[in-house]
């Protein structure tokens, strides 16, 4: 791993800086769990899409600066160092995007990623089912065959942004008579407002819809919006699931950020002793987090693939993740969960890590048997 960067990457990392102190709300936006709050961060979006600094890595062609995968990492350090707010347009962004890239058609790659870039549509994920949740290989939503395209039925839940997105992505089965639950899956896109589709949100601990339910009746999605080959599905979703749980959902920026700030509370708390190796504990995750992230993208730019090691990536950061922000809370004391800070949401939305992008009792048992080569265990 070669972390000596060009001096492209210093110029685009400067221009960020500059770019991010001049823009940066000075107000933080309101939660984007909420009407207004999802209204202001898609303005945002259009914001950042306006100088290019949406989608970095893409090309110019979709909305991005052709910056790369290294490019993005140091943009990620500067935007969550900045205190720039989250992200509404991520599930998009940062999971069907590089699906799109990698399987799409032009014609798909046109005219989805730029109204994408610039926050004019967001995207929902659909891929958990209420008797499907890690297993994904066992859902039962089906498209069926139509005249131009495909008519899809079933029940998805815990769809993330999905109470006000605008469109989603997610698996279904199109031959129920394969012979392995992984074949006869195709990969589809779908309109959240088309006829026979009901959002139903569901509220989160604080009672802000960061999911919702999708009920599918019979849904007609034309020829155009499926990704891949009908029937491949589960080798195309792979390439998703290896993009969430390995480089792009959570970058290393977010984390150094938040341990920084962590690190600051913890001097004006005046430096508690029974804190200091959970605050010390908080930085070398990060930073170690950092080093693994560069190391993976500069494998992948050399041309491997992203295999089962993104497994142990998502159990890491997920439960670094839940680490910073409990012991933000312990140190605030009682102020702190009754507050609605920054480490108050955050923490809430840390709960979720270990559960979503695969929940980590299946990630360890990829490890264990993919990584470690042992037998297979409950499944």
């Amino acid at each position: 791993m070669d972390l000596t960067f060009s001096p492209a990457d210093e110029e685009l990392r400067a221009e960020a800086r500059a770019w991010l102190a001049a823009h940066v709300p000075r107000v933080p936006l309101p939660s984007l769990e909420t009407a207004a709050g999802f209204a202001a961060h898609r303005a945002w979006e259009a914001e950042l899409a306006a100088d290019h600094w949406s989608v970095v890595s893409w090309p110019r062609r979709y909305g991005g600066r052709d910056a790369g995968l290294l490019g993005w990492l140091l943009f990620e350090e500067e935007y969550w160092a900045a205190g720039a707010p989250g992200r509404v347009g991520q599930n998009g962004t940062d999971l069907l995007a590089p699906t799109l890239l990698a399987h799409g058609t032009p014609e798909q790659c046109a005219r989805v990623l730029p109204p994408m870039a610039s926050g004019e549509v967001v995207w929902a994920q659909a891929w958990s089912e209420p008797e499907a949740g890690s297993d994904l290989a066992s859902l039962s939503s089906r498209a069926v065959r139509a005249d131009g395209g495909w008519l899809l039925s079933g029940q998805k839940t815990w769809s993330s942004r999905a109470a006000f997105a605008d469109r989603a992505f997610g698996l279904f089965r199109s031959d129920p008579g394969a012979e392995r639950p992984h074949q006869g899956l195709t990969y589809l896109m779908f309109d959240l407002r088309a006829r026979g589709v009901t959002v139903r949100p569901i509220g989160r601990l604080d009672g802000r819809p960061a999911f919702a339910e999708l009920f599918l009746d019979e849904v007609f999605v034309p020829d155009g919006d499926v990704i891949g080959e009908p029937g491949q599905g589960w080798r195309i979703a792979m390439s998703t699931a290896g993009n969430e749980r390995g480089l792009t959902l959570r970058s290393p920026g977010r984390f150094l950020a938040a341990a920084h700030r962590l690190v600051a509370l913890w001097r004006a708390r005046g430096c508690p002793e029974h804190a200091r190796e959970r605050v010390a504990d908080a930085v070398i995750g990060a930073r170690a987090y950092r080093l693994f992230t560069y190391a993976a993208a500069s494998r992948f730019l050399a041309g491997d693939r992203l295999g089962p090691e993104t497994s142990m990536n998502k159990v890491f950061w997920s439960e670094l993740d839940l680490a910073l922000h409990e012991t933000a809370l312990d140190l605030l004391g009682p102020e702190g969960e009754a507050a609605e800070g920054a480490w108050a949401q955050g923490y809430v939305f840390a709960l979720a890590g270990p559960v979503y992008a695969g929940t980590n009792e299946i990630q360890r048992d990829i490890i264990a048997e993919r990584l470690l080569g042992l037998p297979k265990g409950r499944r």
